[in-house]
């Protein structure tokens, strides 16, 4: 094969691996946001403990921590709330107008005062419950896996997406901070989340 042959083969090559890679980029970048904006969108009307109506749009307007959990919850959900409100103290006036919420994924048991007297001793975080209908529209907007498991006689308990939602002051997802994941890091995150403005 001639030299100019190979070099114009070559020179194909790498012209169609270029477009490739800038079409999957392209790609990528158009459809990320998307993505990321559909994380908690939806329609639901719950309450908070106090009575107050919370909705998707409750979020707007101060950087929140979403968490989804029940409280009858033997370890993830008590240990959270235990992280979350140490990571205030680790903010301190930082924190400034951060928000935190739990919402139940257990509403036949997790009645409005119930749910309160659970997160009461948090003193930051905001409790959140509703009909089982609309647990489920919240829980399917954030993509939240909840599946309520048998025990013993009519006893049951709850498996549950156990990480934590950052939300923006718009109220749109920004990550999340896995289960008992190192405070250092997860502060980390908080701060940025913050330095949004």
């Amino acid at each position: 094969m001639r030299l100019s042959t190979i070099r114009t083969v070559l020179w194909t090559v790498v012209a169609v691996v270029a477009l490739s890679a800038t079409g999957l980029y392209a790609y990528s970048a158009f459809n990320r946001p998307q993505a990321v904006a559909a994380v908690g969108a939806g329609d639901y009307q719950l309450t908070t403990t106090d009575g107050t109506p919370f909705t998707r749009a409750s979020f707007e307007g101060h950087p929140s921590l979403l968490f989804f959990g029940f409280t009858h919850c033997p370890e993830v959900c008590p240990t959270t709330l235990a992280e979350m409100t140490a990571w205030y103290e680790a903010l301190g006036d930082e924190a400034g107008d951060l928000k935190a919420y739990f919402i139940t994924v257990d509403p036949e048991r997790d009645t409005a005062p119930i749910v309160a007297d659970y997160v009461s001793w948090t003193g930051h975080v905001t409790g959140v419950t509703g009909s089982v209908e609309e647990i489920e529209k919240a829980a399917s907007a954030w993509a939240v896996y909840h599946q309520k498991v048998p025990l013993e006689g009519d006893d049951y308990t709850m498996d549950h997406t156990a990480s934590v939602f950052l939300l923006n002051r718009e109220g749109e997802f920004e990550g999340t901070i896995a289960y008992r994941e190192e405070m250092s890091t997860a502060v980390g995150k908080i701060r940025k989340l913050l330095a949004q403005g």
